[in-house]
């Protein structure tokens, strides 16, 4: 039966491929009139417009655009074609689905064209076909965060997991796949433009005083690259030198690591931005699962440059998982389950001092629906009735505190976004600077009054759109709210003459002093700003903020500061409509109050009805773990992912702590002992399949396979993945001989990222691995305090094979970048090396206190897996 599937989107089409859809079959006079036309509207933009946000790259000769299409998923025959229309009419790209990846279906970071919503897939030659003779990343933009979810999970059901081991695994559909994220935030900037050789040491006195007196001031931003492809930008900042960001950018869902680049660009006003420096990191050898945060070299012209241009400070963190099949966790799932999830989370905290882990435990309550249960009886134990608490209720950081904070997070955003969004952009945007300290005015008087004034015009426009954005609060914050209410009524017995603001405090302590206040204080903590706002304007925002939680205290009188008492009328005015606001999002609407998911569907609800019962059609049909890589909706949920996550940090951590297991001590004590024994148990799975693999030749042809869709393939022939680990010596996109044989197009194998093990034997079906013997310097942080070194590299091994099915591919061109070659470290997931004897079923002795055998697993070849030390 075909199906197809239809969504309006916004695409997102570069300057040269908008060229190549204007350009007719032959034109010699026009392209001299379209050259001098774009010449002329270039220079117009460049004294216009910033080049910050002109187009994906700000090094490209022209800018792009974002214009109206309509995509349209056919499959027919088990295949998959996605085709991309623009004017209605104009095919701009026809994709391949099932030819592509997962890890080349994934969501666009903010940062790249300050768009929400927004998916990239990435594609090249042999699996797409278009108008425009262009193999850049397809970007298109959805009307809502429901509809880019539902798409993504859709797409990728047609496209390829990384699974490893098929053959050795059917009934599961592999042994096991593999997920990776890199977690980057770039603090600040030091003496970037300033050159100096490159050193171990870092820099004595005299250097440091020298580079300030050299610095410049000057614009700069950064672009992150992970294996040549462009993730994420910085905002410009203006410093002499030393620029501070602050700025996250959280990349999941990413391909076998190679490397991560942050280039630092100089940006002048009317004339193309130019390089200072790149700091290169090799992601194979580093840590995984720990942030490391330092001061990282700013190398001059690539990474084999003896001289330095600055440094960056950045906070890194790197995991790669491997995800077993569902099937494997039940034990765990089951003992997690035994108790409020909330519980696990304090332990964890206390106990192993992990805070890592609460968004994962998060998701598995919201997939078994259980989360507001589990708040809530956590708030019943909370509120205790008592006098002394009466104060102090919810103010301090409790395990029930953070989570209603994460929970809000979670459901909240777009809640956020229409109460203070537009107004924090346009009070950034219009460099609005409120002062109203006489001390830091250095003036008084008339200067101190006109400030005043102007902080409470502010204030009225803040709250005007909070208190018009009431009716929007979602549902589940609703019922939370209603349950704290209706608590603190109940337990203080709240009277007309006592306790009577006390429970709409108890409200207001969530929905502002944790939520809706921070996002004013720090908008861009919250994505309601690219990027830290100016000083001036974050004084600007300090005191709004000050009032909005003044205002939501019920406190009509400022007590601390004397000079803040010209807002009390502003206050006193507002208090009745507070009180009003409170009611409303404590009170779920009629028809919500049922037990079951609550966010309402999409407009176009008869469309998403038919891409679930599709989705569910095809799970039934896929193999294990093909199945459960497909992210569940609405929220994208990958469960095994989020148990893999909590495995290996607990296995991780108990080992670290030195946790010694005291069963029977406490209830409590057991219940934890049992969990810990669950992870351990789950580790020996990994370690044993990971070791079945890697002793097993590749699959020879006479070897059973799974019987999978086998789509008609197009003409010609299956290039590799721009975004995996395929190595070739240069940048230039190009496919491979191996790639391009025929015997390869049918059995769809390639390279093995460097993350699963395998034989050392040759390949049967003539696929030749290739190796490079020379070695690259590596990113370098200075030691000494605040620069904590990077681990030390392994010699590069050769280059292993490919997972099965999962398609190799050359990077995305970009020059001044060197590449890089692979090399594996003891803080990588698995690590390549010669197959050693394989491992023993964790079936025949699963006890964690056999220390001998623990130390003949840390000796072989994956010591390295998942004890991550």
């Amino acid at each position: 039966m075909d199906r197809e599937f239809y969504v309006s989107v916004e695409l997102y089409v570069s300057a040269k491929a908008a060229s190549a859809l204007r350009k007719p079959p032959a034109k010699k006079s026009t392209d001299k009139r379209d050259a001098a036309s774009g010449s002329g509207e270039a220079s117009q933009r460049k004294v216009k417009e910033k080049a910050s946000w002109l187009g994906l790259s700000k090094t490209s000769t022209g800018t792009g655009q974002w214009r109206p299409a309509r995509c349209k998923l056919v499959e027919e025959e088990e295949g998959c074609l996605l085709n991309i229309y623009v004017d209605d009419t104009i095919l701009y790209r026809s994709i391949y689905m099932y030819l592509l990846n997962h890890t080349d279906i994934r969501t666009v970071h903010r940062s790249l064209f300050e768009r929400r919503n927004c998916l990239g897939v990435f594609s090249v030659a042999g699996q797409m076909r278009g108008a425009a003779p262009t193999t850049e990343p397809l970007y298109i933009q959805f009307e809502d965060e429901e509809t880019a979810n539902t798409w993504l999970a859709l797409l990728r059901s047609y496209a390829m997991p990384e699974v490893y081991g098929r053959w050795l695994s059917p009934e599961d559909g592999g042994l096991y796949r593999m997920w990776r994220q890199v977690d980057l935030t770039c603090l600040q900037g030091r003496n970037l433009g300033v050159t100096r050789p490159l050193s171990d040491e870092p820099p004595t006195a005299e250097q440091e005083a020298k580079a300030e007196a050299d610095a410049i001031d000057m614009d700069v931003y950064c672009e992150i690259y992970i294996n040549g492809i462009l993730c994420g930008r910085t905002t410009v900042k203006k410093g002499i030198g030393s620029p501070d960001w602050h700025e996250r950018f959280v990349l999941p869902d990413l391909p076998p690591f190679e490397t991560l680049e942050i280039v630092v660009w100089r940006e002048k006003r009317l004339t193309r931005p130019s390089i200072i420096g790149t700091v290169v990191i090799v992601l194979v050898n580093f840590r995984r699962g720990d942030a490391v945060e330092g001061w990282f070299p700013v190398l001059n012209g690539g990474h084999a440059s003896s001289t330095q241009a600055g440094e960056m400070r950045l906070k890194i963190r790197v995991d790669e998982e491997i995800i077993l099949p569902y099937h494997v966790y039940s034990r765990m799932l089951k003992t997690l389950h035994s108790r409020n999830h909330l519980d696990w989370m304090q332990d964890l905290e206390t106990r192993l001092k992990m805070k890592n882990v609460n968004q994962n435990i998060m998701s598995i309550a919201i997939a078994k629906n259980v989360l507001l249960e589990n708040i809530m009886e956590l708030a019943d134990r909370e509120v205790d009735g008592t006098q002394t608490s009466h104060n102090t209720l919810f103010r301090g950081n409790t395990v029930f505190t953070k989570t209603v904070e994460l929970y809000m997070s979670w459901y909240g955003m777009a809640f956020l976004e229409a109460s203070v969004g537009p107004s924090i952009r346009r009070l950034c945007a219009e460099k609005v600077a409120i002062e109203v300290d006489p001390v830091r005015i250095g003036r008084g008087g008339r200067a101190v009054e006109k400030n005043v004034d102007l902080l409470v015009t502010w204030c009225q426009e803040f709250w005007d759109r909070i208190y018009d954005a009431r009716r929007q609060c979602p549902p589940e914050l609703r019922r939370l709210f209603e349950h704290i209410r209706r608590l603190v009524e109940t337990r203080y017995r709240v009277r007309d003459d006592h306790n009577r603001e006390l429970p709409w405090q108890s409200v207001s302590a969530f929905c502002f002093l944790r939520f809706i206040v921070p996002a004013i204080l720090h908008p861009h903590l919250f994505g309601l700003l690219p990027g830290l706002p100016d000083v001036a304007v974050q004084r600007s925002l300090t005191l709004i903020a000050k009032v909005v939680q003044s205002l939501a205290n019920l406190n009509p009188t400022v007590q601390k500061e004397e000079f803040m008492r010209g807002v009390k009328d502003f206050l006193t005015n507002s208090l009745q409509a507070m009180i009003d606001y409170i009611f409303v999002v404590s009170t779920p609407e009629p028809g919500t109050g049922v037990k079951g998911p609550l966010t309402p569907l999409s407009s176009d609800k008869h469309e998403r009805l038919r891409i679930m019962n599709a989705l569910r059609h095809r799970s039934a049909i896929a193999p294990v773990l093909h199945r459960e890589a497909i992210p569940l909706l609405p929220h994208l949920l990958d469960i095994p992912r989020h148990l893999a996550v909590v495995t290996s940090v607990v296995v991780r951590y108990s080992r670290t702590q030195n946790f010694q297991s005291t069963k029977g001590a406490t209830p409590e004590d057991k219940y934890f002992a049992d969990f810990c024994t669950r992870c351990l148990e789950v580790e020996e799975q990994a370690l044993f399949r990971v070791s079945k693999l890697a002793a097993k030749p590749r699959r020879q042809h006479s070897e059973p396979v799974i019987k999978m869709p086998a789509p008609p393939l197009p003409s010609s022939p299956v290039p590799p993945s721009p975004s995996s680990s395929w190595k070739l010596p240069t940048r230039e996109r190009k496919i491979s001989a191996s790639a391009a044989s025929p015997t390869r197009r049918r059995t769809r194998k390639s390279s093995r990222p460097s993350t699963a093990p395998s034989s050392d034997e040759p390949v049967s079906d003539g696929f030749s691995r290739r190796s490079f013997g020379s070695s690259v310097a590596e990113p370098r942080s200075p030691n000494g305090q605040n620069h904590p070194p990077l681990p030390s590299p392994l010699p590069t091994p050769t280059t292993p094979s490919g997972a099965d099915g999962y398609e190799a591919r050359p990077r995305s061109k970009r020059p001044t970048l060197a590449h890089h070659p692979r090399s594996t470290s003891t803080d990588s997931a698995l690590v390549r090396k010669p197959a050693a004897e394989p491992l023993q079923s964790p079936t025949s002795d699963s006890s964690v206190d056999a220390s001998d055998e623990a130390g003949k697993r840390r000796k072989n070849i994956f010591r390295s897996i998942l004890t991550r030390r």
